[in-house]
């Protein structure tokens, strides 16, 4: 079985068990946000986690294995997203990257922000004009050496 295969079984027994993503997280003491990036394919489960997910969703054993290796990380295609919410990431970062990049430069110096000591919170904002969407991200920052 795939790492692939593995996420596609996970996506269609959450569904068919109704389980959210948070209740996920909470059986195996993660946050909604690491434990989501985990079963979708990008993070490593400790043998405890995977048996308790795999439990939980009644996944073979060797689906369990595979939760348990390391990932290739940023596997999406490199091609620009086609899927909408995706594509307005990608367009985030191509219109404010450039600005993300001065404001932190300027903050802290030469260097960027981890997405391996990284946070991440998102939540349901109310707003009468309509419920946003507010993430934050928290990356501990990593300065180029000289050497």
């Amino acid at each position: 079985m795939t790492r692939n295969e593995v996420t596609e079984l996970i996506i269609l027994k959450k569904m068919v068990k109704q389980l959210s993503w948070p209740q996920l997280a909470e059986a195996i003491g993660m946050s909604k946000e690491w434990t989501t990036a985990a079963l979708l394919g990008q993070m490593t489960l400790t043998a405890d986690q995977a048996t308790t997910i795999g439990a939980l969703l009644d996944l073979p054993a060797d689906a369990i294995s595979q939760l348990q290796v390391v990932p290739y990380k940023g596997s999406l295609s490199t091609t620009v997203p086609t899927d909408p919410l995706i594509y307005r990431f990608y367009e985030l970062v191509n219109v404010y990257g450039t600005t993300f990049k001065a404001l932190i430069h300027e903050e802290f110096g030469d260097g960027i922000m981890s997405a391996i000591d990284f946070n991440m919170d998102l939540k349901r904002e109310s707003d009468p004009n309509g419920d946003r969407v507010n993430i934050v991200m928290s990356g501990k920052f990593l300065p180029y050496k000289s050497y």
